[in-house]
């Protein structure tokens, strides 16, 4: 297994050190400068801020060269959109000659960004665990916590403008992205569908028809982060349900029906074919359906809480691992347990409970929510795509940074 492992590195390095080169002679050419190149979650989704941004800009200036990046395994379901596969040499080249990049997530370190291009990075979330330069112990495959902060810091001074969701994110991602450049603060691009209302019907019979749900059951979300140590091998992670989908089933299947939803590292991980009121919604194309669609959402520490506060529904956090999580593994940037805008559960009967009591959700938790949506939610108003991509269609300036290396 090691030396398959150590094969298909070198593999892989050789790959990359030509793509590179491949890129700079590309670089040569000129920028197309109605060109920009989206991608979202390493291109395995079409989703989040950068689908948000796309899907405004589509609609207002159709004039644009808008393209989608993709993994080769990922199907996007809308064949409107038009794509490129990652790593090939069309997208190198669509790379080198648009004039914006815009990214949820790192790219790959090695790519060379010519002068002229914009690099928008939207990041993917409201920061709860340390990131990046703030951790202490990088426990991810396939690399040392010097070597990530290293290539960490090198993508993010290729970044010319940084969206951020709230003021306590922007005083993060400063640090711990180590960013000097623009921050266009904003909120989130994918949370302005929580604001146009009139678009929820249509969003929430497109949910219950995929799932084939009854209309008169309510849904449940859940919807936990990754854990960076639960790999096998490199760009290969596990993750093993800490509940039972039998004892849901048999105890809640009448009145609710539960979406699960897994970070896109371990989107395979879980089987619900057993289970008529349980469905794995990872693939779901944009998890923001899925937060309009449910009734209340259970979590752990993943950011996904405060995207789902802007609707102002229950939330449970299932933290059946909270002292390794917060003490060994990632860490917190502020006192979770005291601020969670509801309750912190350990165990799966604790759980089931607070089910039971989801009607009282809002009596028990409702000042803490309020504390919790003051500071998390307070630039979000339905306009972050428009904003977003106002920023990027003006006019060129010095400002643009090239290649770092």
């Amino acid at each position: 297994m090691k030396r398959q492992l150590r094969q298909w590195i070198k593999k892989t390095k050789l790959i990359e050190t030509g793509l590179h080169l491949v890129m700079r002679l590309f670089a040569c050419l000129p920028i197309h400068q109605n060109r920009f190149l989206f991608e979202s979650f390493l291109g395995k989704q079409y989703s989040d801020n950068p689908r948000a941004i796309y899907e405004t800009l589509k609609q207002e200036h159709p004039e644009l060269e808008l393209i989608f990046s993709k993994d080769r395994q990922s199907v996007l379901h809308d064949p409107t959109v038009q794509t490129v596969d990652r790593m090939t040499i069309r997208w190198i080249y669509l790379l080198a000659t648009s004039r914006v990049w815009i990214s949820n997530s790192r790219l790959p370190s090695w790519l060379f960004k010519r002068k002229g291009t914009i690099y928008l990075q939207t990041w993917h979330g409201t920061p709860l665990k340390k990131l990046a330069l703030d951790m202490d112990d990088v426990q991810m495959a396939n690399t040392t916590t010097e070597r990530y902060k290293r290539d960490f810091a090198r993508e993010a001074s290729k970044w010319d403008v940084l969206i951020s969701p709230n003021a306590y994110s922007s005083r993060i991602f400063r640090r711990a992205f180590d960013f000097s450049g623009e921050m266009l603060e904003i909120g989130y691009p994918r949370n302005d569908v929580f604001y146009q209302t009139e678009r929820h019907p249509e969003i929430l019979e497109r949910v219950y028809s995929r799932y084939q749900i009854d209309r008169t059951k309510k849904i449940i979300l859940y919807a936990p982060t990754w854990r960076d140590n639960e790999y096998v091998v490199q760009g290969s992670y596990s993750f093993k349900l800490p509940f039972s989908l039998e004892q849901f089933e048999k105890r809640f299947g009448a009145e609710y029906t539960l979406l699960i939803r897994m970070h896109y590292l371990v989107a395979d991980q879980v089987d619900t074919t057993a289970y008529p009121s349980i469905h794995n919604a990872s693939g779901y194309p944009d998890i923001s359906d899925l937060y309009i669609a449910a009734d209340a959402m259970i979590t752990d520490y993943s950011s996904v809480m405060f995207d789902y506060a802007h609707l102002k529904r229950p939330m449970i956090f299932y933290t059946y691992d909270l002292e390794h999580y917060r003490d060994q593994l990632r860490g917190f940037y502020f006192d979770f347990e005291q601020e969670a805008p509801g309750p912190l559960v350990l165990q799966q009967s604790r759980l089931f409970e607070e089910i039971d009591r989801l009607h009282k959700w809002s009596d028990r938790y409702g000042p803490a929510f309020a504390a919790f949506e003051k500071k998390f939610c307070q630039w979000d108003d339905g306009t972050a795509s428009l904003k977003a991509y106002q920023r990027i269609l003006q006019p060129a300036s010095n400002q643009h940074k090239g290649e770092s290396s």
